[in-house]
């Protein structure tokens, strides 16, 4: 078993805290991503897990035991780092075969977790071949190899894939989820590619400035955003964050009244006095929709007569901008709407994809 539990866990580094308190649980064959951005504590954390760097307090339980005073050997984990951390002077086999040496595992053993990793990553016309002659992604391979033919119980993947160009990244990204899906290995990457998060995880743990911010399946945390923070770092283009106004009946947003009691998402119950109250309302791009191409429901609105400003094609997509409530708002639509630059169009959205959250706090309401 290779569950693993994190309890409180503290790092500072002198005065400074890193990783402020995160309790987190993962599930044995569970593939989580620790993803937000640079100095958000997720390599720490990984770190922490591997035994590379020691917690300042907290428990770190893999399977059944504290690992805290455990030395990272003997942790039984492989990790693939951002920099491939190869052997420049050994061959490709001898660089995946490194580890298993040294632990005296049986030559025919060997040769026959070798063969099964090599040709799972297409390695086999490169195992002569040194580090120096490889390209990058075949460096990552090797790096991946190296510790799936270890058979570890955990796979710890610290940014590997960053150093790649976006068309190899893909390849990679796609190999690394059939490499879960034969092994099923409990694995925990982090990255800061919030689409690596969503297309690898089954759980995605959003980190923010030391913190848990939100932690769930790529979907809950797409559509159910906790605060303002993940909803913006989730998704690609993010979610528009508009002012607005809460009344007892109905949302001001500019000069448009959405029905209150058509917006499912929004859990607010208390009583609203008649000034209203200040909100950020979240509206992801790809929830528009050209009036044309969908009809109107009862639990759509109509913003109507909204002038475009800008347009980007996308190839199948285009992104049009256009001003709501003083602000630049994107929306996502496909190729079928045809529009030029300061036409007005009708756009439509689903009130249940409407979110509202605290003006102070950025909490969802």
């Amino acid at each position: 078993m290779a569950a693993i539990e994190l309890k409180n866990i503290v790092k500072s580094f002198g005065d400074t805290a890193v990783v402020k308190g995160i309790d987190l649980n993962i599930e044995d064959g569970e593939f989580v991503v620790l993803v937000g951005p640079s100095g958000c504590g997720k390599s720490t954390t990984l770190r922490m897990i591997a035994g590379l760097e020691q917690a300042t307090s907290g428990d770190i339980v893999i399977g059944d035991r504290v690992v805290n005073d455990i030395e990272p050997q003997h942790r039984n984990i492989a990790m693939v780092f951002q920099n491939y951390a190869l052997y420049p002077h050994k061959s490709v086999k001898e660089n995946i075969i490194f580890a298993l040496r040294r632990q005296k595992v049986d030559n025919q053993d060997i040769e026959r977790r070798l063969t099964e990793v090599s040709e799972m990553l297409q390695l086999e016309a490169l195992l002569d071949r040194k580090p120096a002659d490889l390209s990058g992604g075949q460096r990552q391979r090797v790096a991946m190899g190296r510790a799936i033919i270890r058979e570890a119980d955990l796979f710890l993947f610290d940014e590997p894939l960053s150093n790649l160009d976006s068309k190899l990244r893909s390849h990679m990204r796609t190999e690394i989820g059939k490499i879960h899906n034969k092994f099923g290995r409990t694995s925990v990457y982090v990255t800061h590619d919030q689409v690596e998060a969503m297309t690898l995880a089954d759980k995605v743990v959003v980190l923010h400035d030391g913190y848990i911010a939100q932690a769930g399946t790529p979907m809950e945390v797409y559509l159910n955003p906790a605060n303002v923070f993940v909803a913006q770092f989730i998704g690609s283009p993010s979610m528009n964050i508009i002012e607005g106004r809460l009344f007892n009946d109905y949302l001001q947003v500019g000069n448009y009244r959405l029905p209150r009691q058509q917006l499912s998402n929004v859990a607010l119950q208390t009583t609203i006095n008649e000034q209203g109250l200040p909100v950020k309302v979240g509206i992801r791009p790809d929830f528009f929709n050209d009036s044309r191409l969908f009809p109107e429901t009862d639990n759509t609105f109509n913003f109507n007569q909204l002038q475009i400003d800008l347009i980007e094609p996308m190839g199948f997509d285009k992104e049009i901008l256009f001003n709501l409530a003083g602000g630049s708002v994107k929306a996502r639509l496909d190729l079928r709407s045809e529009f030029k630059r300061g036409e007005r169009v009708d756009l439509i959205v689903d009130l249940s994809r409407v979110l509202l959250f605290d003006n102070e706090t950025d909490l969802r309401l």
